[in-house]
């Protein structure tokens, strides 16, 4: 119970990586606040965090709608009164095409919500982890993001513009009891990765569970480095 009555948003938690921290969460005692566009797979998702014992709110949003975003702080204040985690893990892969050959629609698309639908989401959620005693922000990047790779195209641009983001809250709260951290999972077992290497053998990579683990530690109140690149599978002991 590391987590016991503290108060976690997720974001992408219908599956893979957010399914898994959402669930971690619950069993370590928080409430989790579950946000996706899917409403059946949060549904899936409530009702294994009851199984195992935990609570979950479900808000079914699109967060590629950035501005309804904004109208998510008023209800979680009322009925919550603060936010002690927020966990921006949702974002899109895009197409694996050449820089030059690149649309321009899926370009701002991906944009949209690997980069400005987190900048909104603090925006809107701050005041609420402000008012949380030992705050928690931690946002899911990718290696690509600091160290390019060719086709990856908006993917790599977005994550390194998302790890710049978050890089400078990280030093504007630097003074506060909220702390900032980024997590790159590396190669894992999801959904997006799926579609990067349609090829691969999934069953050899690590599942969404193998790295929950760093995010747990990440959330908990005792966590005080702030503004840091970390590497789940490092962290979690997971052989590259």
């Amino acid at each position: 119970m590391r987590l016991k009555d503290r108060i976690a948003l997720i974001t992408g938690a219908s599956r893979g990586i957010g399914a898994a921290i959402a669930k971690r969460y619950a069993a370590e005692g928080a409430h989790v606040i579950c946000v996706a566009r899917t409403t059946g797979a949060l549904e899936e998702l409530d009702d294994a965090i009851r199984v195992q014992g935990g609570t979950a709110t479900l808000i079914p949003l699109d967060l590629a709608k950035t501005e309804m975003i904004d109208g998510l702080a008023a209800p979680l204040l009322d009925r919550f009164g603060r936010i002690d985690i927020l966990v921006g893990n949702a974002g899109m892969l895009g197409q694996m095409t050449p820089m030059h050959q690149y649309p321009p629609d899926v370009w701002e698309k991906v944009f949209r919500l690997n980069v400005h639908a987190n900048q909104r989401l603090l925006r809107a959620v701050h005041p609420l982890l402000h008012a949380s005693p030992s705050g928690r922000a931690i946002f899911v990047t990718s290696s690509v993001g600091a160290r390019p790779r060719a086709y990856w195209g908006a993917y790599a641009a977005s994550k390194a513009a998302l790890d710049a983001m978050v890089r400078t809250y990280a030093q504007e709260v630097a003074q506060s009891n909220i702390r900032v951290n980024i997590v790159n999972p590396g190669a894992t077992r999801s959904h997006l990765r799926a579609q990067a290497f349609p090829g691969e053998d999934s069953s050899t990579l690590p599942g969404p569970d193998d790295i929950a683990e760093v995010f747990v530690a990440l959330a908990e109140a005792g966590w005080q480095k702030n503004g840091e690149w970390i590497s789940a599978r490092e962290f979690c002991g997971i052989e590259a």
